[in-house]
């Protein structure tokens, strides 16, 4: 890729930008959300058509119009956000892709296949689950099955550990190595500078549309991408939590209560197991677990999105078991979901529509049945200002957005209301280092103005810096609760892997 020049809008999302990928690597693009590195592989996709530039492919110049296109060339991408169909199976979505056409469809020699390669490249998928039973983890699986399946000679992964445990990161990465080996070329996004330090042969940053540094990844050191990443500014570092400090700022009554609370997951079995636990106003408690084993189904129960098949919840004293989303929403429960764009956001709208989607029918935001659309449009600009949203204009569709200026987005209209309690699930998932520092400011803000504050993590380095207790499921269950400076990675570890501990 020569000099390669995108705009959308004001926004220069690619400037003069020159990348080389070689057979035989894996090259890592590192950067801010809105630096431009989606959007680079978008145009290599054939996505995006650039405004100026040029692509090479194996020695010659070639004009990428179409994803088809790029897929005839041999050039795959798994976007951070899926392409799958919902409604159909593993199976069929991985075949669809493929092109092989067929009057009727042999789903025993379908489902067969798929097996045989998800297990040649240890990513486990059940080829007969209809995807929208799936959790992102595993849709995740599906797309870079659906991949390798084709046989690609360039693979472009998007934040592809984002949804991985970190033992299913390190095959993933090895699956990459031996495709690598064999004369392919891997291009990996990601925001986990010792993820590609490790896995990559080369790394790329990128910083305001244009490419900043690229080095061997042998040369790289934490400080140098650091730098090249976030520039001179320095961010706050997190610290481990000041028992007395989260004394003064946490209440001593519990604001919400699950009491041996059980549901199922969208594919009728189990999710929640006789869930009992307490939260408090003031503090951030924070959930750890390796993804599927009861998050989502947890944070939706909060939310009063899942229905509970046993036990009861309250916030305060009002029994929330059977309510409403909307009752939900009234007492004052916000909820950040695991997936932004297919729950949290509507796309294809702008920005002042997008903040009144819980609070339309509102005085502020309606007088007889009429929008109120100058005090949207304040608000709007008011959230920008506020929370450092960057965006191309105020009436273009959000989907123009980076993914951490949505999620800003999405926190703000969250936070406005003045919630009691707030649920966030993977609320950093995906944001570089920026981004997601401006996620923890907001929510530390509403701890400190008393919401309580639900945090769904993976990462166990988030947990440890920002939590006051920690929670850990594992095949639905309550293995635990702990306090953060009582406890350790090596016992929360042992926790997600079965190994109950008595609750605190």
């Amino acid at each position: 890729m020569k000099h390669i020049s995108k705009t959308f809008g004001s926004i220069k999302a690619n400037q003069d930008v020159s990348l080389s990928i070689y057979p035989g690597e894996i090259h890592a693009l590192l950067g801010e959300n809105g630096a431009g590195k989606s959007t680079l592989m978008n145009i290599l996709m054939g996505i995006y058509r650039p405004d100026d530039g040029e692509i090479w492919y194996k020695g010659k110049r070639t004009d990428i119009r179409t994803p088809k296109d790029a897929v005839a060339l041999g050039i795959g991408m798994v976007h951070q956000h899926f392409r799958l169909i919902p409604t159909l199976t593993v199976a069929e979505n991985v075949f669809l892709y493929s092109g092989k056409k067929s009057f009727f469809l042999h789903h025993e020699e379908m489902q067969k296949e798929i097996r045989e390669c998800s297990e040649q490249y240890n990513l486990q998928v059940t080829p007969e689950a209809l995807v929208w039973q799936l959790s992102v983890g595993e849709q995740q699986r599906v797309e870079i099955v659906k991949l390798l399946h084709q046989g690609t000679e360039i693979l472009i992964l998007d934040e592809p550990s984002a949804v991985l445990t970190p033992q299913e990161a390190q095959n993933m990465f090895d699956t990459l190595r031996k495709m690598a080996d064999s004369g392919k070329a891997v291009i990996v996004i990601s925001h986990k500078m010792n993820e590609v330090m490790n896995n990559a042969d080369r790394i790329t940053v990128l910083k305001g549309g244009m490419v900043e540094d690229t080095m061997l990844a042998a040369d790289a050191t934490i400080e140098r991408l650091t730098r090249a990443v976030v520039g001179e500014r320095s961010l706050p570092e997190q610290q481990k939590k000041d028992p007395e400090e989260a004394d003064r700022r946490i209440g001593t009554i519990p604001l919400f209560v699950m009491d041996k609370v059980s549901a199922l997951n969208d594919r009728g079995l189990p999710a929640l197991k006789k869930i009992s636990l307490e939260i408090y106003p003031g503090e951030i408690f924070g959930i750890a677990g390796v993804a599927g084993n009861g998050q989502r189904e947890l944070s939706e129960v909060m939310a009063g999105l899942r229905p509970v098949t046993e036990g009861k919840c309250f916030l305060g004293e009002k029994n929330l078991t059977k309510a409403s989303v909307k009752q939900h929403i009234q007492e004052g429960i916000a909820f950040v979901p695991e997936d932004r764009r297919q729950m949290g956001l509507v796309l294809d709208l702008p920005m002042p529509m997008n903040i009144i989607l819980k609070s339309y029918h509102s005085e502020r935001y309606s007088r007889r049945g009429i929008l109120r659309t100058p005090v949207m449009w304040a608000d709007a600009a008011n959230y920008v200002t506020k929370y450092d949203i960057k965006h191309g204009g105020l009436e273009l569709p959000v989907a123009l957005m980076s993914g951490g200026n949505q999620q800003k987005l999405l926190f703000a209209r969250e936070v406005s209301g003045k919630p009691r309690m707030i649920v966030a699930t993977y609320p950093v998932r995906g944001l570089d280092i920026g981004a997601a520092e401006s996620i923890r400011n907001i929510l530390k803000e509403q701890s400190e103005n008393g919401a309580a504050v639900v945090f769904i993590s993976e990462e166990l380095e988030d947990i440890f810096g920002f939590c006051d207790r920690i929670g850990v499921l594992c095949d639905g269950e309550l293995m635990g609760i702990r306090r953060v400076e009582e406890t350790d990675f090596q016992e929360i570890g042992r926790m997600m892997s079965g190994e109950r501990g008595d609750a605190v």
